[in-house]
C-alpha cells in the first residue's frame, strides 16, 4: 500500500494501557503525525524493518513471498523476496 493511500479494507481494534498510549502520543507528537492511526502504522512499519521485515515493492507478486522457492535443484528454503540473481 503506498504511503498516503486512504483506501484500507481491514480495521483492527486493540486495547492499550495508559503507559502504552502515553508512549503513543508522545511518538506521534514528536512526529507531528496527523493520528494516532498514523502514529500506529509508522510505529508498526518501523519494528517489522527493525527484525528484517520490509514492505512490498511495487509489481511484487504474493508468490514472491512464499517460504520455498522453486530452482533448477528443487525447493529450498527462501530468505525472502525472490531477486534477480544476475552476475
Amino acid at each position: 500500500m503506498a504511503k498516503g493511500d486512504l483506501t484500507r479494507g481491514e480495521r483492527l481494534q486493540i486495547m492499550l494501557s495508559p503507559e502504552e498510549l502515553e508512549a503513543l502520543d508522545d511518538f506521534r507528537f514528536r512526529q507531528r503525525m496527523p493520528s494516532r492511526a498514523a502514529a500506529v502504522r509508522d510505529l508498526f512499519r518501523l519494528g517489522l524493518g527493525a527484525v528484517g521485515i520490509k514492505a512490498a515493492e511495487p509489481g511484487m507478486k504474493s508468490s514472491s513471498f512464499g517460504v520455498f522457492e522453486i530452482g533448477s535443484s528443487g525447493h529450498h528454503a527462501n530468505d525472502g523476496p525472490r531477486k534477480s540473481r544476475k552476475g
